[in-house]
């Protein structure tokens, strides 16, 4: 079974310097290039089954946000945002040295995708936002405040998955063996009390920013991503569970009408957000990037 190639790149923030990983997938001389960047508390590993799909037509680079995965922390918790995650993708795409890529983002990637692609002169050619937009809607807030950043052990990965799948409803049926497959990633192994178990793989800090928001704050960062969204000329599908407690059906409308008049599809059975695993979800994106 093909796997990825893992590298290291270092990056600056107001708070110093970071590194951040990033996995890679199919021939790195093939200059078409398609980043995929996965959500708050998530990591590449998450697009590994989207990668083997594509990795045939692409080079496929799924990075670790700093934080997560196999990348550094930063030393201020207030640094963990989207100035920062688009500074370390600017410097990502430099290092992969190509004059433009493709961009799949899920939730927090596709806001990601949505400050690039908005930028005069962006690299994305082709951009594929995953159950997120500019408006994010307060249940889904207060949902995501009731588990990131709070302690977790559990003494096997089995355990594991179980806890994680009670708090990950909306990602949607999966087999056994799926879910497992995306939990692996999840986990760092560790010990307490002198037991033996995992533990999430991304900082708690991440949770800093989540908390210390407010509905003026709220409101602010909504009105700019309306913006950054109108300046987007991208060719852009949007992709929606259609039980998502994050992307209301208000906002994928008006993403459809406005902006860069997104393609919208929507998956029955699915809420926030869609894991790209299953065959029809893959197949939606796979029809996008790669037109007949």
């Amino acid at each position: 079974m093909t796997e990825p190639r893992l590298h290291q790149l270092q990056c600056i923030s107001a708070s110093g310097l970071h590194r951040m990983a990033y996995w890679e997938w199919g021939d790195a001389h093939n200059p078409r290039v398609l980043v995929c960047v996965h959500g708050l508390s998530r990591q590449g590993r998450d697009f590994d089954t989207l990668a083997r799909d594509l990795c045939g037509d692409y080079r496929v680079i799924c990075p670790d946000v700093v934080g997560r995965g196999e990348s550094g922390r930063l030393a201020d918790p207030m640094a963990y945002g989207i100035p920062t995650y688009l500074a370390d993708m600017v410097t990502l795409v430099a290092r992969l040295d190509v004059p433009q890529v493709d961009w799949v983002g899920t939730s927090m990637g596709g806001l990601i995708g949505i400050a690039l692609a908005s930028l005069p002169g962006t690299p994305i050619r082709r951009l594929v936002l995953n159950d997120v937009g500019p408006v994010v809607e307060p249940a889904f807030v207060q949902r995501l405040g009731s588990y990131l950043g709070v302690p977790a052990f559990w003494r096997t990965e089995e355990e594991a998955a179980a806890a994680l799948l009670a708090i990950s409803a909306g990602f949607g049926p999966h087999t056994p063996e799926q879910w497992l497959a995306l939990t692996r990633p999840q986990l760092i192994a560790d010990v307490q009390d002198g037991v033996a178990g995992f533990m999430p793989r991304y900082d708690p800090a991440i949770a800093v920013p989540v908390r210390a928001m407010t509905p003026a704050i709220a409101a602010a960062g909504q009105a700019m991503l309306w913006q950054m969204y109108d300046r987007i000329s991208a060719p852009t599908l949007l992709l929606r569970g259609a039980d998502s407690d994050l992307l209301s059906p208000a906002t994928a409308q008006a993403m459809a009408e406005r902006g860069p008049r997104a393609q919208l599809h929507e998956f029955a059975g699915v809420g926030h957000a869609p894991t790209l695993v299953q065959p029809d979800q893959r197949a939606v994106v796979q029809r996008f990037l790669l037109p007949p």
